[in-house]
């Protein structure tokens, strides 16, 4: 899927390298770690070349997994910290831009609307959703598909379908200063950065394969969890829950009276699963996955709601995504199809890394969705 922000990032390039372009490396710099994928081209086949990541929390005097808020040069530290310890071979790459620093929106536009007129008519629509100076931002937009009639209402004429005239446009802004700071941190880390994306359109790119009917991606990661509605690869709709997986870990910390490291780790043990020795732990992470689900339904209705549409299924990523009994929550909760993303699935890698990066998989989607649309 190309993302809406081929138009606002068309490219920034900075240093020339004498590198091939077969090689493509993707940038994910996360509240709490940074991850990189490179990827290849070899023998008309997408290949892993190296991946590998690093925790944040150091650089700020603080626990690996802790959500960060470094400042430029600690973060162009890490990111050449990452690129040695994984031995990347290319400078040539993509750099995702997190969501926290956009507004993603739809807005409706009368149908005699031309593609020439939305130019000047967006900004002043978008200024009733921007709570700051339309200066400040930049917009980048994208006309959504009509919805198809389903086949019970083209052959059930008691079925009456709920159509709209009115076009609907998917609208993008994002800070200014957001974009400068990934700028300023490409241009410090010596990168040869092609485009810039919004971490939403990678992570789609590199989780969905054939998906036609309305899907659910609950992206979870360390201080957020990011919703994505998405039908035929488009993003219909876009909602962030203000808890991740750092809040899980600190709650346990709190709860048991222990460090946030050792927190951590008895929650990648035990997760949801009940156990002899820490039976508190299954119930603070249900605690907070109830209100992640309790918000997740909300917005599932307000869509139905709007549009007439559920979802057909769920797929779940970013690192919190492999947590122990997630995925049978979730599909206890929603009540459809729900399977945890394999983006490694779409590259080429030795038979021997198949299970450590089924495991790791939906950590690094974002940095995988962004080489492949290098490659592209």
């Amino acid at each position: 899927m190309n993302s809406p922000l081929k138009n606002l990032f068309p490219g920034l390039k900075i240093f020339q390298g004498g590198v091939s372009s077969d090689h493509a490396i993707g940038v994910d710099i996360g509240s709490s770690a940074i991850k990189v994928v490179e990827i290849k081209k070899k023998g008309g086949k997408v290949m892993l070349e190296t991946y590998g990541a690093v925790s944040l929390g150091p650089y700020a005097g603080r626990d690996a997994g802790q959500v960060t808020n470094l400042p430029i040069e600690k973060i162009v530290e890490a990111l050449k910290e990452v690129f040695q310890q994984s031995g990347t071979t290319t400078m040539i790459s993509a750099v995702s831009i997190p969501v926290q620093s956009s507004l993603i929106f739809s807005i409706s536009l009368p149908p005699q609307v031309t593609e020439s007129e939305m130019s000047s008519i967006i900004p002043t629509e978008a200024r009733k959703y921007i709570p700051m100076p339309i200066t400040e931002v930049s917009i980048d937009y994208f006309p959504l598909p009509k919805k198809e009639p389903s086949f019970e209402e083209l052959n059930n004429p008691e079925i009456k379908p709920i159509t709209s005239e009115k076009k609907e446009i998917l609208v993008i802004a994002i800070h200014n200063e957001a974009i400068s700071k990934y700028r300023s941190i490409a241009s410090q880390a010596e990168l040869d950065v092609g485009f810039f994306e919004l971490e939403i359109f990678s992570s789609i790119r590199s989780n969905f394969e054939h998906e036609l009917s309305l899907v659910l991606l609950m992206d979870f990661g360390a201080s957020r969890t990011k919703l994505s509605l998405v039908e035929f690869g488009i993003v219909k709709a876009h909602h962030t829950i203000n808890r991740g997986g750092s809040d899980i870990t600190e709650s346990i910390s709190q709860s048991l009276s222990i460090p946030f490291s050792k927190a951590e780790e008895m929650k990648k043990e035990y997760g949801l699963y009940d156990n002899s020795t820490e039976k508190s732990i299954p119930e603070i992470i249900r605690t907070h996955l109830d209100y992640i689900f309790s918000e997740t339904n909300n917005v599932l209705l307000g869509y139905e709601k709007k549009y007439n549409q559920t979802i057909s299924k769920v797929i779940l990523t970013g690192g919190g995504s492999v947590m122990k009994g997630l995925e049978e929550m979730a599909r206890g909760n929603f009540r459809v199809e729900v399977e945890t993303g394999k983006p490694f699935s779409k590259v080429g890698a030795p038979a021997f890394l198949e299970k450590v990066l089924l495991a790791t998989g939906p950590e690094f989607a974002v940095a995988l969705g962004l080489a492949l649309r290098k490659l592209q």
